[in-house]
């Protein structure tokens, strides 16, 4: 992007808002959870697969009303499996006007962890899954723990998508050139993000507001453009006081007139028309 170029209208922060919908595959669990310490010999967390599925019986759900009444349009991460056993959450967040992506099939898998043919399969497994619970395909993707392989970038691009957010390196995107065709790496935000803040390090549910405000301060002093991540997990700043949160957080992007929403498909495409 041109260094102090504005975005559409002339605002320079655009703000988006992430919505991580995760499922785990059977007899797996959540590694890091509410109560924190594994279980000792490997035994199956079902406190922190209880905890997981309100995502999918609850969260999604409070965030879609949310996000309706706001007047907001979200970037939504789903794990594949919640395609084939929850497919209409699927279906109601495509009927929104949300931006749907590929989140791998379960939060369980590691891509760096399987060889070529198996990460292969997960992305078109994952792909084809979302495809026909939201009748479009998904043009972004996010991998698990944020955490791609080395083929990563190669093999989205040959199945056709996009943008991907396994990225931390820069403020802004880039198109990366890759052996399968270019594909545009969109920096991943952990500045609000209810995972670390809320379960990691244990902080209030309302530090997500005010760890936005004070970035969204910070984001003015900037010179030129930006985007800004705001991440919740339907499972975690879902509930009551996450979602309350979140609503201030909305609140003070609709009262700035220098701030818009914007989804990360979005994002891509302005940065491929600029590069």
């Amino acid at each position: 992007m041109p260094a102090g170029a504005r975005w559409p209208n002339g605002r320079q922060v655009a703000v988006v808002v992430n919505v991580m919908y995760e499922m785990w595959s059977d007899g797996t669990a959540p590694g890091l959870g509410p109560m924190g310490n594994p279980l000792p010999g490997g035994a199956l967390d079902h406190q922190a697969r209880s905890w997981a599925e309100y995502g999918s019986r609850t969260g999604i759900h409070r965030l879609l009303r949310l996000l309706d009444e706001a007047k907001v349009t979200a970037t939504v991460y789903t794990s594949g499996i919640l395609a084939e056993r929850a497919p209409e959450t699927i279906t109601a967040i495509a009927a929104a006007g949300h931006e749907l992506c590929g989140h791998s099939w379960s939060q369980d898998v590691s891509l760096p962890a399987l060889d070529e043919a198996g990460e292969t399969d997960d992305i078109a497994r994952t792909t084809a899954a979302i495809t026909a619970a939201a009748g479009r395909a998904p043009t972004g993707w996010m991998s698990p723990r944020c955490t791609p392989s080395e083929r990563t970038p190669a093999l989205l691009a040959a199945a056709g998508y996009r943008w991907y957010g396994d990225v931390f390196d820069t403020d802004l995107p880039y198109l990366l050139e890759t052996p399968s065709g270019p594909i545009t790496a969109l920096p991943f935000g952990l500045d609000v993000n209810d995972m670390p803040m809320l379960v990691r390090y244990g902080a209030p549910a309302r530090e997500l507001a005010d760890s936005f405000e004070y970035l969204l301060v910070a984001a003015h002093l900037e010179p030129e453009r930006c985007y800004l991540d705001v991440t919740v997990h339907a499972h975690i700043a879902a509930r009551p006081a996450g979602s309350r949160a979140l609503r201030e957080i909305l609140d003070m992007v609709s009262q700035d007139r220098d701030c818009f929403f914007a989804t990360r498909d979005e994002i891509a495409a302005l940065s491929l028309g600029e590069q």
